[in-house]
């Protein structure tokens, strides 16, 4: 499909753990499995440097002892627990239909079992929009024999860029929202070819690269900078949409966030700064 001025269509590809969800699916998949040193692996690994963040829950699904029992029905099933944010139904059907002069092409990428993901987003995204952690099965046993691809890290980028191939969009219609040291990648990769990301979170690492910080419980707020920063609407057509939606826009505090980190200073350091003012 071609893009116009005229007509643009711009390309929103989001992350799915913590972005459209509230919780982490591999924390979802070992409380299903009855694991309770999940988080404290994922923090091994990424301690070690021995995967790419995000690609924690992979390696475990193929290298560690407590997960050679996950089969493809407990990640359906991890899917079917994972809660969503309020109002993914209502994001997804808006960027489907589009807006006055606009329309937008939704995708997922997230290093989550594609397993996962899709049972999650059943209903609400179409399965060949969503990028995850591709798994083949053992036909007899119905382990885990192979991972196939992993969109974690700059994997992340390689699908939004086969993803820009195919939708022929250009690289400034391209909107990325994330919310954490995963989507660091690609989050460069937009903005160093003038697209737009978005995080949704209060991580530091995230929010010194990300244009705009949405922090809500409703996935339908993300719509905020993609309404008003490049589609340039102001306040109260947002508040209108939002309204039309049978929503109300009841708190909506802009804030620019400073972070510090201050240190006790020795006394000599204090005395020589001192002559020196």
């Amino acid at each position: 499909m071609k893009t116009s001025d005229l007509n643009p269509t711009y390309l929103v590809a989001s992350d799915f753990d913590q972005t459209l969800s509230f919780n982490d699916s591999g924390l979802v998949l070992s409380e299903l499995l009855g694991m309770k040193d999940f988080t404290q692996k994922v923090a091994g690994l990424a301690g070690s440097h021995l995967v790419q963040q995000g690609a924690e829950l992979s390696y475990l699904l193929r290298h560690d002892p407590q997960f050679r029992e996950v089969r493809r029905e407990h990640l359906i099933e991890a899917g079917k627990r994972v809660r969503l944010k309020q109002n993914v139904d209502l994001f997804t059907q808006t960027l489907a239909a589009g807006l006055p002069g606009v329309q937008f092409e939704f995708f997922v990428i997230s290093a989550a079992p594609a397993d996962v993901v899709r049972s999650a987003l059943e209903g609400l995204v179409p399965p060949d929009r969503i990028y995850g952690t591709e798994l083949e099965y053992d036909e007899k046993t119905g382990e885990i024999s192979t991972v196939t691809r992993v969109p974690a890290g700059y994997g992340k980028v390689a699908v939004l860029q086969e993803l820009e191939r195919q939708m022929q969009t250009p690289s400034d219609r391209t909107i990325y929202m994330g919310d954490g040291s995963s989507d660091l990648y690609v989050m460069q990769h937009v903005n160093s070819r003038d697209g737009h990301t978005i995080a949704v979170s209060e991580s530091i690492s995230i929010g010194r690269i990300a244009k705009r910080t949405v922090l809500s419980d409703s996935a339908f707020s993300v719509l905020v900078p993609i309404l008003e920063d490049l589609l340039g609407w102001n306040s109260a057509q947002i508040r209108d949409l939002f309204t039309a939606h049978g929503l109300a826009l009841q708190d909506w505090d802009k804030i620019r966030t400073d972070w510090l980190t201050l240190r006790e200073m020795p006394l000599v350091a204090m005395q020589q700064a001192a002559l020196a003012g």
